[in-house]
């Protein structure tokens, strides 16, 4: 008499990976070690490239708001370099820096420096002058001028630009895969060439998610920076 073999529900029962689901706990579970130093390394390298185009960009808009002329300059310069396709810019650093991780860092301030350079400018420019006149009148040094009256002033719209560079290097960030060193861009690019629905939407959840975080962040910063502008909000 021949026997029917009957598989039992739990045998044939197909798990998410199995089944190549978008959403997948037994993935995140199962590589969160992986993703976890990728989301690390992403953090890394968006405040990285952040911080080194700040530090590029206050000491050119200083410059730049002497003259209209250097302003002209400076500020096309870095919209020149901002447009330059990131695959191109990458091959352009590797002969410089070579095939690491510097190399993302350092293109990827090259793309925030317009941003912040712009924003920057902006801030120092509205500062009302009233306030330069006041500050002249009471003896202060230029410098002195800049770090206590200036630079106060213009926070709101200078964290506003870091804040738009940093979400955009966010996102840019996964281009370094490119070169191999694009943290969490690794995971979604694999995932495309793969097919591995799980990997591209965990990866780009959490890219999204960093970008949300690090804005907030900063937005609590800049209230912190500025407890005056609570109150005139609140007026």
């Amino acid at each position: 008499m021949p026997v029917t073999l009957v598989a039992h529900p739990m045998s044939v029962a197909e798990s998410c990976l199995q089944r190549n689901a978008w959403i997948c706990p037994e993935y995140v579970r199962t590589r969160q070690d992986l993703l976890l130093d990728a989301l690390g390394n992403h953090v890394y390298v968006t405040v990285a490239a952040v911080a080194l185009g700040f530090v590029v960009a206050m000491p050119l808009a200083l410059l730049a708001r002497r003259s209209r002329l250097l302003e002209g300059l400076v500020v096309g310069a870095a919209t020149i370099l901002y447009t330059i396709p990131s695959l191109a810019l990458f091959i352009l650093l590797l002969g410089v820096t070579g095939l690491s991780q510097t190399t993302v860092i350092i293109g990827l301030a090259i793309y925030s420096l317009a941003i912040l350079l712009r924003n920057i400018l902006t801030g120092l420019q509205e500062v009302p002058a009233d306030a330069v006149d006041a500050a002249d009148g009471m003896g202060l040094t230029p410098l002195r001028r800049l770090w206590s009256v200036e630079l106060p002033l213009a926070v709101p719209t200078i964290v506003a630009g870091i804040r738009i560079a940093t979400v955009s290097t966010v996102a840019l960030a996964t281009v370094g895969s490119l070169i191999g060193y694009g943290a969490l861009g690794n995971f979604i690019f694999q995932g495309l060439s793969s097919s591995f629905r799980a990997e591209v939407l965990t990866a780009t959840v959490l890219v999204v998610a960093l970008a949300l975080v690090l804005d907030g962040l900063l937005l609590l910063a800049q209230k912190l920076l500025t407890p005056w502008s609570r109150g005139r909000a609140a007026a």
